[in-house]
């Protein structure tokens, strides 16, 4: 790797002026452009430093902190090698292992955890209107933790994926359109097609849906959101969507027609989630303790998904994508957070047929491959006041990370 392009990210990082310096990264439409353009340049340069064998170590000591309420593989490992990558200690926080069991508040978890703690990570993305009040509650705490002098300082909490937004993953598909495309400059006018899949299972989050949707919209894309009726997104988030495409010079559509959300598509995201309305059935179901009612809404759900499995990403669907020979295209890009439901492979019918999904299976593998240095670049921005002096620092001294 040439590091003679590690120094230009990091000077166009200089002249970002980010303002995420000792603040949390909760919503992406939270944050200004400026501060989405420096989390992909600082990724860019450590995933760069990183390949070229130089230490990215920024801490001597301290914790990052994950409380994962949901099961993860990719982000799990993607946080904790973020927190190996600057230098601090990885800490699992296993809700049924601490006195949350036993009732412990929010407010005192969350400065008990904090002492030596930099980043705390948090994935809570299964009840609707739940995730991000949780994390705004958890950084609430922290906040009045350091004020009062409890904490000597107060760590950032990144979202790891929420009820509303999947930020590193967003941010790391928006890398990853970036390098496919060469630029984010050669986004606009594209067509994205995040279109729902069917799934065997119920109760999928909505947020990557909502969070590509909202962020893409931004960088000028023409997003095209598909899926059968009833199986709408949070209708805020898709006014924010429209908004944000006329702001930028792009689009946002509906349609319930996966053809027609395929049609001359560049980029296609078929991805399975629950109905907006039955998540929050669901969320309202388990605040009550109605466990009967909640086994009779799944199957309900489950009869309302198989009623859907021709939504399925398949030879006949990318045969209607767009075509650019000019770029050694035959069909769209696939993406997909993975694990991806494929038909004949992990279940008998699902988003994706087995062939699509091997034709594009590397690619995708690519894809999540930027989540580690998106994490590490939110956790720069957040405790750095100078993260562009920082990484300079560190490819002065080109100090090697693996010896031999």
């Amino acid at each position: 790797m040439d590091t003679a392009d590690i120094r230009p990210l990091i000077e166009r990082l200089e002249s970002c002026a980010a303002s995420l310096y000792r603040k949390d990264f909760l919503l992406t439409w939270e944050q200004p452009a400026t501060d989405l353009h420096a989390v992909l340049l600082a990724a860019e340069a450590l995933e760069h430093l990183w390949r070229a064998n130089i230490s990215t170590c920024v801490f001597d000591s301290g914790l990052a902190v994950s409380n994962f309420r949901d099961k993860s593989t990719r982000t799990r490992f993607s946080f904790a090698s973020a927190a190996s990558m600057l230098g601090l200690s990885a800490q699992d926080l296993d809700e049924s292992k601490s006195q949350i069991a036993h009732g412990e508040t929010v407010r005192e978890t969350a400065n008990m955890i904090s002492f030596l703690t930099e980043v705390i990570g948090i994935r809570d993305d299964l009840f609707l209107g739940e995730g991000h009040k949780y994390m705004a509650e958890v950084a609430a705490a922290v906040e009045e933790g350091h004020r009062e002098g409890v904490l000597p300082s107060r760590p950032a909490v990144i979202n790891l994926q929420s009820d509303q937004d999947h930020p590193t993953q967003t941010l790391a598909d928006l890398l990853h359109l970036q390098k496919t495309f060469g630029s984010l400059e050669a986004l606009p006018g594209r067509k994205i097609a995040m279109t729902w899949a069917y799934s065997p299972s119920y109760g999928k989050p909505l947020s990557v849906a909502q969070g590509i949707i909202t962020l893409m919209t931004r960088f000028g894309m023409n997003v095209v959101l598909a899926h059968p009726e009833g199986y709408d997104v949070i209708p805020e988030l898709e006014q924010l969507a429209a908004q944000h495409a006329e702001e930028s010079g792009g689009s946002f559509t509906k349609t319930q027609s996966m053809e027609q959300a395929f049609q001359d598509a560049e980029v296609v995201y078929p991805k399975s989630w629950a109905p907006y309305k039955i998540m929050a059935q669901r969320t309202a179901l388990l605040r009550g303790g109605e466990a009967k009612k909640l086994k009779e809404l799944e199957r309900e759900c489950l009869a309302d998904n198989a009623r859907h499995k021709d939504w399925e990403c398949n030879d006949r669907l990318m045969s209607l994508t767009n075509r650019d020979a000019s770029r050694g295209m035959s069909e769209a890009h696939y993406m997909h957070p993975l694990p991806a439901d494929i038909t004949d492979v992990n279940c008998d019918a699902g988003e994706v047929a087995a062939n699509v999904f091997e034709r594009h299976r590397l690619a995708t593998y690519h894809e999540a491959e930027h989540k580690p240095y998106i994490i590490a670049a939110m956790i720069l921005l957040t405790r750095c006041e100078r993260p562009a002096r920082v990484l300079t620092d560190l490819l002065d001294k080109s100090t090697p990370r693996r010896l031999g």
